[in-house]
């Protein structure tokens, strides 16, 4: 998007860096749409907090009583949702006090229910939190709207510059556009209301663009992401902030800013010392995590300022392309042969020298010392966070829609997990 130096205009989004704080080392905990957010709302790492998989495919939290709303209550926050949330089937069993009813969980159902929410919200006199979740832009995208954009789009770097590539990026800045002016008319109201003094605004997505080779992947295409945070005191002033972040640093950032205690349960680390200029880094390392999307596809991934490195725990020798959004783009790579590739074990990357993360260096013995170092990492860490992956291959829950790896398409038919393993039926 536009604030991080892409030709994807976004001005509404633009005047909240501005006016706020943009952080350009952004990482969800797990880049798939129901693990994002789980991570995000409960501060725990997906294979901590349950969510492995998709929500609409029979994943739960364990404890949906460790999502923010509840910590917030104890400070007198009113709780409210508006629109797209994909932790839960039933966005009842949350937690939050309101839920408003959508149409769609498209920018031009969600804004105005969310201004009117705002109105009701500045009436109580009381503090209030609220979820403002806009369907864009995930798959599938908008008609384009520009006939410049179609010819003349430059798609992620990761893909070949044709005509379709360039369609899909121009669809894609459709969606971005209806994005940007859902997000424009909330931060408007904001604005109207003369809430904007006292109004944390955050501002994310849960995961990398629904692209070949980024969502669902643990290159810094799947799990970097836009956040944005506008507010006072060091919310504010158009600062950037380059030191590496995670989603998880958001829970233990709200609790400061709204004087409650922290959960003892939290994995992540208060942003606010980092942003008053006490500290110049909350992390040596982070770390991120894919077990199911559509299929299974175990990996964890361990990230440095330098290096990235990349697990797989799973014997399937190539790439698992039900964890592809189908696309124009997916097709490009499909009909060159990326079914037929080969996805090592272990992936070794050089942020520095390759930002892409192209040339795998884990059998270079230049990098040996830093494959060695990532490799004591990330099993210290899946150690002390007691990642079931240790034991062995982990089992999607009763009820659970899977799709095979062998499968080509997300929208093929899935296998549907019973009680009992052996008596799994297709459906």
């Amino acid at each position: 998007m536009q604030p991080y130096g892409f030709q994807v205009p976004t001005p509404n989004i633009q005047m909240l860096a501005d006016q706020g704080v943009l952080f350009r080392e952004a990482f969800c905990a797990a880049p798939t749409c129901s693990g994002s957010r789980a991570s995000l709302l409960t501060g725990l790492y997906c294979h901590n907090n349950g969510m492995e998989g998709l929500a609409h495919r029979g994943w739960k939290l364990r404890d949906y009583g460790q999502h923010w709303v509840h910590t917030l209550r104890a400070a007198d926050y009113h709780s409210i949702l508006v629109g797209e949330q994909h932790i839960s089937k039933d966005p009842g069993v949350i937690g939050y006090d309101e839920v408003i009813k959508v149409g769609s969980n498209k920018a031009t159902d969600v804004a105005p229910l969310t201004i009117e929410a705002l109105r009701a919200a500045r009436n109580t006199g009381r503090p209030w939190f609220m979820s403002v979740g806009f369907f864009e832009t995930h798959r599938d995208f908008a008609a384009p709207t520009s006939v410049r954009d179609t010819l003349y789009s430059l798609p992620p770097g990761n893909l070949p510059d044709a005509p379709a590539t360039r369609r899909d990026m121009a669809e894609f800045k459709a969606s971005v556009r209806s994005l940007d002016q859902g997000i424009g008319a909330v931060l408007h109201a904001l604005h109207d209301l003369r809430l904007v003094d006292d109004t944390l605004v955050i501002c994310t997505t849960d995961h990398g663009v629904a692209f070949p080779g980024a969502k669902a992947t643990l290159t810094d295409r799947g799990t970097g992401v836009m956040m944005i945070m506008r507010g006072p005191g060091p919310f504010a002033g158009g600062k950037v902030v380059d030191a590496p972040v995670t989603h998880l640093d958001v829970y233990p950032t709200l609790c400061e800013v709204a004087g409650v205690d922290p959960p003892d349960w939290l994995q992540g680390d208060s942003l606010v010392p980092l942003l008053k200029g006490e500290i110049d880094r909350l992390h040596e390392a982070t770390f991120a995590e894919m077990t199911y999307h559509a299929a299974y596809e175990p990996q964890r991934s361990v990230r440095t300022e330098r290096w990235k490195y990349i697990r797989r725990f799973d014997d399937y020798p190539g790439p698992v392309l039900a964890n592809c959004d189908d696309s124009a783009s997916k097709e490009i790579w499909v009909a060159a042969g990326w079914a037929d590739r080969r996805v090592p074990r272990e992936q070794l990357y050089d942020l520095v020298l390759d930002p892409n993360e192209q040339n795998n260096l884990a059998a270079d013995p230049v990098a040996r010392e830093a494959l060695e170092d990532l490799r004591r990492r990330l099993a210290d860490w899946m150690r002390e966070t007691d990642d079931p992956l240790l034991e062995g291959p982990v089992s999607a829950p009763p009820g659970a829609a899977v799709n095979e790896q062998w499968q080509m398409s997300p929208d093929e038919p899935t296998r549907r997990i019973a009680a009992d393993p052996a008596a799994a039926r297709s459906g």
